[in-house]
């Protein structure tokens, strides 16, 4: 009886060692490391060089460098928060080690070494010591790794990988179980030979393991990426990518969606336009009313530069969806621009529906009571043939009759998530809506071939005539009352003026923030200075109801400036504003003030957008600014925006439901992207096996392995 607790607790601690595991296989399932391969394929983000020793004396801040010194000091601080503080010294200099967080155990280690005299190996980034910035040649590392050296412990002679992890999975953990793989991992070629001879492709094996295991005298191309290892892993990252979205489309292609034939709507809407659509507009309606009478769910991205008349196409899309007994929904991301295309919609379509605006609904997140009853009962029984509104479209309790085409501005403000809610509001009989989605920010070629596969996308590449080009300005903000003088003689002429401000209101981001100029700050200044001119005011933190009341005065002209935040960045068309000035420009990125400058130059008159910096810009910053003063071409905007952001920022929220490239670097690997589009076509039609055993190798039922 006395030996009964044993089995007891030797249960308990089975037991707990189990939860433990499962915790860990929980965690790499979440990675997408279920298999060998999955391992095998982990492949290093990037590589720390840890093979030298950077003395204290030769450190600069922003170096990332491997230091080894004594410690000559360990204290535990508590202002202005309890931190750990280090002193370590080599026969050069001194640096600070500091820990914001951190364990007795620690402490302890580092009161070893300075007690046995042990050295310690740290490596972090540096930077200059927090409160010393005064003092020469002083520099600190916050939270480095550290190891303390008893005996001889070499240098690496190889760089040390280090790979994507999550939290509670270690770097030691990722080694140990990659190695195990690589030991016991088939890498045979799935691929045609034909295919890896005429691109030139290292094989696969040996290209991953290059990469786990980098070789001596191929550092530099192994950190930079243009070893051959590399290249031949974007090449299949690329090619995986293409394979899966050309694989969506074809799915797409093999369901359901209703006819929507033009008819009579279509040809009295043509015929109401008090103005020629464009020749690219004509193109690209022709393409989305084809599109609309296939029998599978059209998904197409129209592309559009600011100003260039997105809206008049999407109203004849969406009466070719009425004329064949369907609804229509738009939806957009803000109440604003929402709003902007109700009345421009209702004033279009309105007169020509048996109803006029009965027939077009109006649903928002701040519809209340009856309003919102009403208009969702419209919706579901169909006697709203279009509806307009912001996701609140797409939210429960919404439901559609019969909905036809569902429309989205400002796609990249929306997840994929949000997109799809509005394709399951599906129609009759299982059929899927069509999709047609809408940006003003132009996507570069590259881009839209890579991110993009999936879609069809039509573009209009040409403004309406009477458009007046606008002149951009570049003007220091130690210049701030010539644009000011220069806002009041335009006003005094009879024109309007916007005044484009960052931040609504001191300390609102920081003490940063405290430097910027402010809209609230603006208004009461501009309205001092414009004595006798009405200046008004509005951001993001302003009841709708207030919103729209500024927006309107400002329309009807009833206000001379308008003072705002980044709410007028879309759907705001005053033709009588032809003078735009924005604070902080360097603060904004290219797409952002490129919508801004297009809300001038929608009039006949010369329209400006001056562009107010302050110095010292970041060289970023400079080339943002150089860029929008060089060109008003969207494209050419969009394609040095993709260069300094990134193609995953570039797209917003698109990229939540879709393989992102983790390897591949779209401006540096633009050839490769070519090959790849080329090969993913040839495998799917020629060699379907070879293109499916490579998805099972790189995806397998861990579909969001390009998403990590």
């Amino acid at each position: 009886m006395s030996t009964a607790p044993k089995p007891a607790k030797s249960a308990k601690r089975a037991g707990t060692s189990g939860a433990a595991k499962a915790t860990l296989a929980d965690k790499l399932d979440r990675m997408g490391l279920r298999r060998p391969i999955d391992f095998a394929l982990h492949l290093p983000l990037r590589y720390e060089d840890e093979t030298r020793l950077t003395p204290i004396g030769a450190l600069a801040p922003g170096d990332h460098a491997q230091v080894e010194g004594r410690v000559i000091a360990v204290e535990v601080q508590f202002r202005p928060r309890r931190q750990l503080m280090v002193r370590l010294a080599d026969d050069e200099g001194e640096l600070v080690l500091r820990f914001l967080n951190f364990y007795g155990s620690q402490t302890a280690i580092f009161q070893r070494a300075e007690r046995d005299a042990l050295p310690v190996r740290v490596r972090g980034e540096v930077r200059m010591s927090f409160g010393r910035a005064q003092t020469a040649h002083v520099f600190e590392m916050i939270h480095p790794k550290f190891r303390l050296i008893e005996g001889e412990v070499p240098l690496p002679t190889v760089l040390t990988p280090v790979y994507p992890a999550s939290e509670g999975v270690s770097q030691l953990v990722l080694r140990k179980r990659i190695e195990a793989a690589l030991e016991h991992v088939r890498l045979d070629e799935v691929l045609p030979q034909a295919l890896l001879q005429s691109q030139h492709l290292m094989p696969l094996a040996q290209a991953v393991r290059v990469l786990h295991h980098p070789p001596r005298g191929e550092e530099l191309s192994l950190l930079d990426q243009t070893h051959p290892a590399w290249t031949r892993i974007k090449f299949e990252e690329l090619l995986t990518q293409q394979l899966s979205l050309r694989r969506a489309r074809e799915r797409r292609l093999a369901r359901r969606a209703p006819v929507l034939a033009p008819g009579l709507l279509v040809q009295r809407l043509r015929a109401a336009l008090p103005f020629a659509l464009t020749g690219a507009q004509e193109r690209v309606a022709a393409e989305i009313a084809a599109d609309l009478q296939r029998g599978h769910p059209m998904t197409r991205l129209l592309q559009g530069d600011v100003g260039a008349g997105k809206t008049i196409v999407a109203a004849l899309a969406a009466a070719q969806a009425i004329d064949a007994g369907y609804q229509a929904a738009l939806m957009a991301p803000t109440e604003i621009l929402a709003e902007q295309h109700f009345r421009k919609i209702t004033q279009l379509l309105a007169p020509l529906l048996d109803g006029g605006e009965a027939r077009i609904a109006w649903l928002t997140g701040s519809l209340k009571g009856s309003a919102k009853r009403a208009a969702l009962a419209a919706i579901a029984d169909g006697s709203a043939q279009l509806a307009v509104g912001t996701h609140a479209l797409i939210q429960e309790g919404a439901a559609f009759a019969r909905l036809g085409l569902a429309i989205v501005d400002e796609q990249h403000r929306f997840g994929v998530g949000q997109r799809l809610a509005l394709r399951v509001k599906a129609g009759a009989d299982g059929e899927e809506p069509h999709q047609l989605m809408m940006s003003a920010t132009p996507i570069p070629r590259t881009l839209a071939m890579t991110y993009l596969a999936d879609l069809d996308v039509s573009v209009i590449d040409e403004l309406p005539p009477g458009r007046t080009p606008v002149l951009t300005k570049l003007v220091e903000d130690r210049r701030r009352e010539e644009i000011i003088e220069r806002v009041r003689h335009a006003v005094a002429g009879g024109r309007q003026a916007y005044w484009v401000c960052p931040l609504i209101e001191e300390g609102e981001s920081g003490d940063a923030a405290l430097e910027l100029k402010t809209a609230v700050e603006m208004h009461a200044q501009l309205s001092q200075a414009f004595a006798g001119m009405q200046v008004g005011l509005i951001h993001g933190r302003l009841p709708v109801a207030d919103k729209r009341a500024v927006m309107d005065a400002f329309v009807r002209g009833e206000l001379q400036v308008l003072v705002a935040t980044t709410v007028i960045e879309v759907g705001v068309d005053v033709p009588n504003a032809s003078l735009m000035v924005i604070e902080h420009a360097e603060r904004f990125g290219l797409a952002q003030l490129h919508q801004l400058r297009g809300r001038v130059g929608r009039g006949s008159a010369e329209s400006v957008c001056v562009l107010m910096y302050a110095t010292p810009l970041s060289q970023t910053a400079k080339e943002r600014l150089r860029v929008m003063h060089a060109t008003t071409d969207g494209f050419e905007i969009a394609r040095k925006d993709l260069e300094l952001r990134g193609p995953g920022e570039f797209l917003g929220a698109r990229q939540s439901g879709d393989a992102l490239l983790r390897f591949a670097d779209l401006q540096q690997d633009a050839p490769l992207v070519e090959q790849a589009r080329d090969a993913a076509a040839w495998l799917l039609s020629d060699a379907p096996d070879a293109a499916q055993a490579h998805l099972d190798r790189w995806l397998g039922a861990r579909e969001a392995f390009l998403n990590a």
